[in-house]
């Protein structure tokens, strides 16, 4: 069984796929972007919205087991740090940092993860 979840964001139907998938026993949530004029405004609001799609599929940050961060500077990382750990706390999950370009320049800093789907 497959459950889609939106976030009711505009690009959603314009390009054709929604925030997260349960599926195969895990929530996978698309790459997201935030809101805010830098990286550490951005890294906190795209993880308001993953927080939020995690919740309607049952799951949470302390399920997540995987998580790619996606920067056009990959020095911009580093004060994203703090953000992170607080939001992954004892349950930190493998990771990847890559640096490449993203879908506007104002955008600074995308994440994309994967949690476990709840059982039962």
């Amino acid at each position: 069984m497959i459950k889609r979840i939106s976030s009711g964001g505009e690009f959603e139907a314009k390009i054709g796929y929604c925030r997260a998938v349960v599926a195969g026993g895990f929530v996978h949530v698309a790459g997201t972007v935030g809101q805010g004029d830098d990286v550490v405004a951005q890294c906190k609001s795209a993880l308001e919205t993953i927080g939020a799609a995690l919740e309607k599929a049952g799951a949470g940050f302390a399920d997540v087991v995987r998580v790619n961060y996606y920067l056009p500077d990959a020095a911009e990382f580093e004060p994203c740090w703090p953000v992170l750990a607080e939001a992954f706390g004892a349950n930190p999950p493998a990771a990847t940092m890559i640096e490449c370009n993203l879908i506007d320049p104002k955008f600074r800093i995308e994440i994309e993860v994967t949690a476990l789907a709840p059982q039962g």
